[in-house]
């Protein structure tokens, strides 16, 4: 099969590669014909995680069901199927309590498994043209009769959408409350959505990136440029200097101000300053445990200065981690059947698997335009 292969900081490339095969009889293959690139594969990517060369990235997948195993009992061949990103096994502790992005099994030694990912485990991505599916009748879920029409709806039930929402469900959003959020990438754009889907009445985004700013105002967000450095100003200024009843994080460890430079911190300190005291903060912006590449001693210890006494003194929240995305995925799924979501906004480029390098060096420039690739491995 030919799939998409890390070779060193910012070098990827198509190769082939052997076809995955049935390891356990709880296993499944998949034939990917939609995966997308994810902004976590961009740190993968630039160098700033101890990823191994010739791993296949892609943790964003959809696809037909071509090999069933002995013991596969639910999902069956010719099933079309969205996959989470975690790899569970839907029967220890954490999966048994809905933490699937904490399973106990799937990664041993570890917690957390993941496709294609650094330190996720043993398992190859879907950035190519077939997947192994480990634990397939618990971790595949089996789309509607309109899942070919939909499908760019329905692959961003993988990861972003799930994610987006669990930003808001780890800040408590409410109906009839106001959030901010800060990144316009495609899962604070998420966010933002799933925040309206909950009834928020005010969602403010704060970023510097223009392009994405203009999607946030197209789903009826206020966009807030924080270019010169006034957006915690703006913010206050929009909440008429209370701040927001809750905050999303969705940037992480690799946040830049606006003159370029990395700030770990700079995010999760603004939503100190601009969430209300008493009020609620969802971070699911990827922060690393190290980060030999961090811009200072702290980053690199995986570490931030964090504005301690100011949370503690406004008795504020905190919410963090990976989404757990079978907790969602299957409401979110009813309400892209219903058409009552269509997150494939988001989406700027579906490119062929064999241009998949072209879109990491435009995806990770931030170029404008550039904010949802999605590839077709078909093509």
């Amino acid at each position: 099969m030919r799939a998409l292969v890390y070779n060193g900081p910012r070098d990827v490339s198509i190769q082939d590669r052997p076809d995955p095969k049935i390891e356990k009889p709880t296993d499944v293959i998949v034939r990917i014909t939609t995966t997308n690139i994810c902004g976590s594969d961009l740190h993968m990517y630039e160098g700033r995680t101890s990823v191994e060369r010739g791993k296949v990235f892609g943790h964003e997948n959809l696809g037909e069901v071509i090999e069933v195993g002995a013991a596969v009992e639910r999902v069956r061949k010719g099933d079309r199927v969205c996959l989470p990103f975690n790899i569970s096994c839907g029967c220890c502790e954490n999966c048994e309590r809905g933490y699937t992005a904490a399973c106990l099994r799937a990664n041993p030694g570890s917690v957390g498994a993941a496709y294609g990912y650094a330190e996720m485990g043993p398992y190859d991505g879907g950035q190519a043209e077939y997947l192994r599916v480990p634990y397939a009748d618990f971790n595949c879920l089996a789309l509607p009769e309109d899942a070919a029409e939909k499908e760019n709806d329905y692959v961003m039930l993988s990861d972003i959408f799930p994610t987006g929402y669990h930003a808001t469900e780890l800040a408590g959003v409410q109906p009839g409350e106001s959030v901010v959020i800060y990144g316009a990438g495609p899962v604070g754009l998420m966010a933002a959505y799933s925040a309206m889907i909950r009834g928020a009445y005010q969602v403010i985004v704060v970023d510097t990136q223009k392009d994405r700013l203009a999607l946030a105002e197209q789903i009826g967000a206020i966009a807030v440029d924080d270019t010169e450095q006034r957006g915690v100003e703006q913010v206050l200024e929009l909440t008429k200097g209370k701040g927001a009843d809750r905050g999303c994080e969705c940037v992480g460890y690799q946040c830049f101000n606006c003159k370029g430079h990395e700030v770990p911190n700079l995010t999760m300190n603004n939503l100190v300053k601009t969430v209300k005291a008493t009020g609620s903060i969802g971070c699911v912006g990827v922060f690393m445990p190290q980060d030999p590449g961090g811009a200072d001693e702290l980053a690199k210890k995986g570490q931030i200065a964090f504005d301690f006494g100011e949370f503690w003194n406004k008795g504020l929240q905190l919410g963090t981690g990976q989404a757990s995305v079978k907790k969602y995925n299957r409401h979110l799924m009813n309400l892209i059947h219903a058409g009552k979501a269509t997150p494939s906004f988001l989406i700027s480029h579906e490119l062929p698997l064999e241009q998949a390098p072209e879109g990491y060096r435009n995806f990770d420039a931030r170029k404008d335009g550039w904010t949802k690739v999605v590839l077709k491995p078909g093509r």
